[in-house]
C-alpha cells in the first residue's frame, strides 16, 4: 500500500501555442467511422511547441527525442506541466514509460486545473498501484476518497510503456490503463480548468518519465 504526504512542490507552467487537427473526412462516407472530437493533442515532436524546458534543484522537464521528459531529483517531491487550456468534460490519454529511477514512483494525468491550489490527478506506479489525488483550496495533495494507493492488474510494471486515459466527466473522474477500467471516484469540488502531465517520487529520488501522444478529446 502507498500513503504519503507530500514536502516539495514545483509548479512547471507550461504553454502550448499550436496542436494538430486531424485529416478532414466526409460523415457521408460509408468507410469512415466518426471518433471523439480532438480539443488538443501533442506528440512532441516539434521542439517548439510551445512546452517549456525547466531544469532545478527538484526536478527538470525537457523534449527528449520525440517525447516529454519528466525527472525528479528529490525525494517526496513531484512537478507537473499544463498547456494552458480550459475545459470542463474531458478524456485526456497519454503514452507514459518509465526510463529511470526506482518503480516506487508515480505518474499520470491532470484535469480541471482551475489554478495552482485546485485540481485533479490520476496516476499510476511502476510497481502496479494506482490512485486518485486532489488539492483544494491551496491545501496538501491528498489521495480523494482512498485511503492508499491500489493494486490493479492492467498496469505494466517496470520500464513497459503504459496507455492511461482519464475521463473527467460531471462529478465523476474514470482511470483506464491499458483499455482496461482500473477505478473512478466521484468529487464534484473543482468543475473545470486545465489538463496536464505529472509525476513525483516517494522515499527514493531518481524518477524518470518519458511522455508521448497526449491527447484531449471530448468524453
Amino acid at each position: 500500500m502507498k500513503y504519503r504526504k507530500l514536502i516539495a512542490l514545483l509548479l512547471l507552467a507550461f504553454i502550448v501555442s499550436a496542436c494538430g487537427s486531424g485529416p478532414v473526412v466526409s460523415p457521408d462516407s460509408p468507410e469512415v467511422e466518426s471518433g471523439p472530437q480532438i480539443l488538443f493533442a501533442d506528440d512532441f515532436s516539434d521542439t517548439g511547441s510551445g512546452w517549456d524546458r525547466t531544469d532545478s534543484d527538484v526536478g527538470s522537464t525537457d523534449y527528449d527525442q520525440g517525447s516529454y521528459r519528466i525527472y525528479i531529483q528529490a525525494e517526496n517531491s513531484y512537478v507537473w506541466a499544463n498547456p494552458s487550456r480550459n475545459f470542463r468534460d474531458v478524456s485526456v490519454s497519454v503514452d507514459a514509460t518509465k526510463a529511470g529511477g526506482d518503480d516506487d514512483n508515480e505518474f499520470g494525468l491532470i484535469c480541471r486545473h482551475a489554478n495552482i491550489e485546485n485540481f485533479y490527478i490520476a496516476t499510476i506506479s511502476s510497481d502496479g498501484f494506482y490512485g486518485f489525488w486532489s488539492r483544494k483550496d491551496g491545501g496538501t495533495l491528498e489521495l480523494l476518497n482512498m485511503e492508499n494507493m491500489l493494486p490493479a492488474e492492467s498496469i505494466s510494471q517496470g520500464n513497459s510503456v503504459n496507455t492511461i486515459r482519464l475521463e473527467c466527466v460531471g462529478s465523476r473522474l474514470t482511470l483506464y490503463v491499458n483499455d482496461e477500467f482500473v477505478g473512478e471516484t466521484v468529487d464534484d469540488s473543482i468543475e473545470s480548468g486545465d489538463v496536464g502531465l505529472y509525476a513525483g517520487t516517494f522515499s527514493i529520488p531518481g524518477t524518470e518519465i518519458l511522455f508521448d501522444n497526449f491527447v484531449v478529446t471530448a468524453p
